[in-house]
């Protein structure tokens, strides 16, 4: 289901991202492209952190790991899944505000 978000810049490219001229793949990609490697990028790293919470998890089980450790990654896993929810809320949202456009 994530890598399908990838298709969305070759679906809605909506030309040249001109506002930063320093960084010159975003200068020359169009923004869409840029947005849906920023939302693929995003969501990777929000798996990768729920994987390696649920890993700390283990490794405490086994006693591998301090209490410590495993707060700090359920924690960080946390915070980016309710960030990743809020996202998928507001594209949501946006997309029915989209939907209800008279053309």
């Amino acid at each position: 289901m994530i890598s399908g978000i990838g298709e969305l810049g070759r679906l809605t490219s909506l030309g040249q991202n001109s506002l930063d001229d320093s960084q010159p793949s975003q200068a020359t990609a169009p923004a869409g492209e840029a947005f849906s490697t920023m939302l693929s990028n995003f969501a990777t790293s929000t798996v990768s952190k729920l994987e390696g919470a649920e890993l700390m998890s283990v490794k405490a089980i086994q006693g591998e790991a301090d209490t410590r450790e495993v707060v700090d990654a359920v924690m960080s896993a946390e915070q980016s899944l309710q960030a990743a929810i809020a996202i998928r809320d507001k594209i949501v949202t946006a997309y029915l505000e989209v939907s209800r456009m008279a053309i």
